[in-house]
């Protein structure tokens, strides 16, 4: 059943990189009038697949705890239909990593189990490293280095060409990423319902604590951006969950937000701590310059409609009928894309690519070309153009011009040659045979017998 899982899981790895792929991603051209201080960021809309914000994205940077993005993923293929019925356990070996390189917790000490379900829940909101781990020895089959080779076997599959994993929660200063990888990745993640809801999930309930005076006890989100209720200057309604990460006085965060029907994801990576204006104690500065870009993006563009399927866009001659003399194209697409929020198609450049004329007879719909579309230089899109109607063949006007193009054709230059040549040869051979005719006749005349 799991090699069954894996299989399916490689399968929606190539279907989904289909789909991302089937246009080029393409930046759009437009540029915020703000920088900033992030070395790297990286914004798509994942309707059109085209990039409206990029800065250094193939650089690799720190993953942080971004890595558990990919234990995540490893975990739902391996157990997604098993998550409340099977546990894991933090060891001792676990345990001692975590207080040897610190970092954020859940509170599950060594001994104790949960289920995988609670544990997706604490390495995503609270990014507990010792669930993290726990789950990478119970996938890995009690090896941390054989999960380790799985997630980046599974980095490689989803497309990543800079990420490399050294441990499954990020503490490990040798996780490194791009970007452009973790965009990857998180749309890979994106492609589970369960992860979808864990991510957009502000606080949750993990059960029994007998320690605790309650019984119970509530982990939180550090994605201040869906909190409305205490994530302050940091939310945004359009956020719907990400990832956050830091391993000093930086911070990574790699998220999806949804608005308008329109669909983007960001990865911003190790912006300072010194450009967050805010004054809460703790420092997002990640989540604050994503937010700061996201409203720009929100504010500035928006999926319009490139091209009217009821309007011709050109024309082109016809060859061989009396009905007309051209041809009205029509768009087969409306090809929608993103374009900026105050302009319509009109700022987009067409490129045509169409025959010098079409031969009748001709049926409307028929594909007679392509326009490609460009948007500040960069290509969006291409789309096929058809005839707008039905146009005859007058056999008179065909038979006169393919009489008219074989007399003009190369062939029958050709022709015309190699009879001339012929007729040449022919004719100096007779006055040649013509003059020994004629001196044969005088020598005899001159000798009579």
């Amino acid at each position: 059943m799991k090699k069954l899982k894996r299989t399916l899981a490689c399968l929606l790895a190539v279907v989904l990189l289909a789909g991302m792929f089937a246009l080029p991603a393409s930046a759009v051209g437009f540029t915020p009038n703000f920088e900033i201080s992030a070395p790297a960021a990286y914004i798509v809309n994942t309707d059109t697949n085209i990039i409206v914000y990029e800065k250094d994205s193939e650089t690799q940077y720190q993953a942080a705890s971004l890595t558990k993005l990919m234990t995540a993923i490893l975990l739902l293929e391996e157990y997604g239909d098993d998550l409340d019925n099977t546990t894991a356990t933090v060891s001792n070996a676990v345990q001692d990593y975590v207080y040897i390189h610190g970092g954020s917790n859940a509170d599950i000490r060594a001994g104790e189990s949960r289920t995988l379900r609670q544990m997706l829940y604490a390495m995503m909101l609270p990014s507990a490293n010792e669930a993290a781990l726990a789950v990478a020895e119970l996938i890995g089959g009690g090896s941390s280095s054989n999960f380790v080779a799985m997630m980046n076997a599974r980095a490689k599959d989803i497309g990543c060409t800079n990420t490399v994993f050294v441990d499954a929660c990020g503490l490990d200063e040798g996780n490194l990423t791009t970007a452009r990888d973790m965009y990857l990745i998180l749309r890979y993640a994106m492609s589970f319902d369960l992860l979808k809801e864990v991510v957009k999930t502000p606080l949750y309930n993990m059960g029994l604590y007998p320690r605790y005076m309650d019984g119970s006890y509530n982990i939180r989100t550090t994605d201040m951006m869906i909190a409305s209720s205490f994530g302050g200057d940091y939310y945004r309604s359009y956020a719907q969950g990400g990832k956050t990460g830091s391993l000093g006085e930086w911070q990574n965060f790699a998220c999806w937000h949804v608005q308008d029907g329109e669909t983007y994801i960001s990865v911003v990576l190790n912006s300072p701590e010194s450009c967050d204006p805010y004054t809460y104690p703790t420092k997002r500065p990640a989540l604050y310059e994503t937010g700061k870009l996201m409203d720009w993006v929100y504010d500035s563009f928006s999926l319009q409609s490139a091209l009217d399927v009821g309007q011709a866009i050109t024309e082109v001659k016809v060859k061989y009928s009396t009905q007309a003399d051209t041809l009205r194209l029509y768009p087969a697409d409306s090809m929608y894309t993103i374009l900026p929020s105050e302009s319509d198609s009109s700022v987009t450049q067409k490129t045509f690519h169409l025959p010098d004329s079409v031969a009748a007879p001709i049926k409307q719909g028929d594909v007679v070309g392509t326009v490609t579309l460009s948007l500040s230089g960069e290509v969006i899109g291409t789309v096929d153009l058809i005839a707008e109607r039905d146009i005859a063949r007058n056999p008179v006007l065909f038979v006169v011009e393919k009489i008219g193009e074989f007399f003009g054709s190369l062939y029958f230059r050709v022709v015309v040659i190699l009879t001339v040549i012929a007729v040449a040869l022919y004719l100096a051979w007779y006055v040649w045979y013509w003059i020994q005719h004629r001196n044969s006749r005088k020598v005899r005349r001159s000798h009579p017998d």
